[in-house]
């Protein structure tokens, strides 16, 4: 397994620029871009190659990789109390538990933003 195969290729279609974007979140936001998906990937691919070996030969540390990351389901998130409160009571009237409530928010919220 090459060091490359840890980290997230994700290719997907830009309606702003007009074709095909490659990122690979963990070492770059963007910066491959063309109107071939399958060459935008293969260019993904040697980007992020060439991204890690430069990054050793500076030293640099390299982030830990994402690809296959095991997810618990959990985590926490911090909020100022007032907000806390009113999430909790709109739960409440729609007769869920905060989690219930909270979960069905992010999931229509993720879903709207994958489309």
């Amino acid at each position: 397994m090459k060091k490359a195969d840890r980290y997230l290729k994700i290719v997907e279609w830009s309606d702003e620029d007009r074709c095909y974007v490659g990122r690979c979140p963990e070492l770059m936001l963007g910066g491959v871009h063309g109107r071939d998906e399958k060459k935008v990937f293969a260019d993904l691919c040697a980007v992020v190659d060439r991204w890690i070996a430069q990054a050793e030969a500076d030293g640099e540390k390299l982030p830990p990789g994402l690809a296959g990351k095991k997810y618990s389901g959990k985590f926490n998130v911090r909020l100022g109390p007032r907000l806390h409160e009113r999430l909790a009571l709109n739960a409440l009237r729609e007769g869920k538990s905060l989690n219930n409530y909270l979960a069905e928010i992010l999931e229509k919220r993720v879903s709207r933003s994958i489309r």
